[in-house]
């Protein structure tokens, strides 16, 4: 793939405050984040208004010695940003347990998620590795860290180590992106995102909220009816809880992250899991119906109330080249799935969790481009709602 003309770099150092290396998400992901990746997928297309994006027009030839003197010379096409870029894309989408007030406490990957889009890039399927999944964590000597075989969630944690520096989420992710690959075959992810919990709380509230099914009743741990904390005391919470129950709800920005981080609940992390993509699938809809991806308006009043909540992650196109190339992505055509597994290990022996033969079953058959098939016949694995 080819660079991005200085036009197109400029509006993306515009759009994400001048002086932040771009953050690479996509159309398909409000990502963002997300918890979640995914951070804004939506927001990362360009300029356009209702009728589509303006494209990037070249600049017209001289008239040839041939052409009648005062003659329109023929416009040059125009080129779309994006327009070279080609299928299957594959996305790493982390949402990250940060302390912000903690200036040494090392980012956990508390939600690691896929986003796999088809060769035409109109479809794709979205899963989440367990965060206690249990991987073989490669070398990986920018931090120090000799490798071995622990859980997933602790991949960005021991790569984010600078010895007395600050840990870096972004250098914790090259790590965390380095086991995730090595564990799904997925040989090269071609973009990534990692958004914390706040950055998923100001997305939901700058959109105004989202719509959301809740499937089952969900006790929070960490929230009271009326959104403030509840008092951690002797390592456990305590007070007043929040409730979720069954049924269409629209959530404001707490009750969206609040409902969908929670794991003490029927089915553990694999509900969770669930909830997550659910979120993605939400962001995107609702960023999608409020024009985001041609709005250039909002897309700045978005990346300005993020914030320093989107960390940084590398690729090789900017978040506008994706927008464009994603931009008949639509959350219809986003397939939700659900990998099953198990834990391994009891009570205090408890090492970790391990997906099931079908779970592995369906990435085997997503990098060989027959996750349709696979899914007919494995129809527990989509996610309904």
């Amino acid at each position: 793939m080819t660079g991005t003309g200085s036009n197109e770099r400029s509006i993306w150092q515009r759009l994400a405050g001048g002086g932040r290396k771009p953050s690479v998400l996509i159309a398909a992901a409000v990502v963002a984040v997300l918890l979640l990746g995914g951070a804004v997928w939506a927001a990362t297309a360009a300029t356009g208004g209702d009728d589509g994006p303006a494209p990037t027009q070249a600049a017209a030839p001289s008239p040839s010695a041939t052409e009648p003197t005062g003659s329109a010379p023929t416009p040059s096409p125009t080129v779309q940003p994006g327009a070279d870029i080609k299928g299957p894309l594959d996305i790493l989408l982390v949402g990250v347990d940060t302390r912000v007030s903690v200036p040494s406490w090392e980012p956990h990957a508390d939600a690691v998620l896929i986003l796999h889009v088809t060769k035409n890039l109109d479809r794709g399927y979205i899963f989440s590795l367990p965060r206690d999944l249990v991987v073989d964590i490669p070398a990986f000597k920018k931090s120090g860290y000799g490798g071995g075989r622990t859980k997933l969630t602790h991949a960005m944690s021991y790569g984010s180590k600078r010895g007395k520096g600050k840990p870096s989420a972004e250098q914790g992710f090259e790590l965390l992106r380095q086991t995730v690959s090595r564990y799904t075959g997925i040989k090269q992810f071609d973009a990534g995102a990692i958004l914390n919990f706040g950055g998923f709380e100001k997305l939901v509230n700058q959109l105004g909220g989202v719509d959301m099914y809740v499937d089952q009743k969900v006790v929070s741990k960490h929230r009271q009816p009326n959104g403030k904390l509840r008092t951690l005391t002797g390592g456990d919470y305590v007070g007043p809880q929040m409730t979720y129950n069954p049924g269409k709800r629209h959530f404001v920005g707490w009750q969206a992250i609040d409902y969908a981080r929670q794991r003490y609940t029927a089915g553990g992390d694999y509900t969770r899991q669930r909830h997550q993509q659910q979120l993605i699938k939400a962001i995107l809809a609702k960023a999608l119906a409020k024009g985001l991806p041609t709005d250039v308006e909002g897309i700045e009043k978005l990346f300005k109330a993020l914030g320093d909540s989107v960390d940084v992650v590398a690729g090789k196109r900017t978040p506008i080249e994706y927008g464009f190339a994603l931009s008949t992505l639509r959350p219809e055509n986003l397939t939700l799935v659900s990998l099953p597994g198990g834990g391994i290990g009891r009570g205090s022996g408890y090492q970790g969790e391990q997906l099931t033969s079908v779970g592995r079953g369906f990435i085997t058959q997503l990098n060989a481009g027959k996750a349709d098939a696979y899914l007919r016949a494995h129809p527990s694995l989509v996610v309904k709602r």
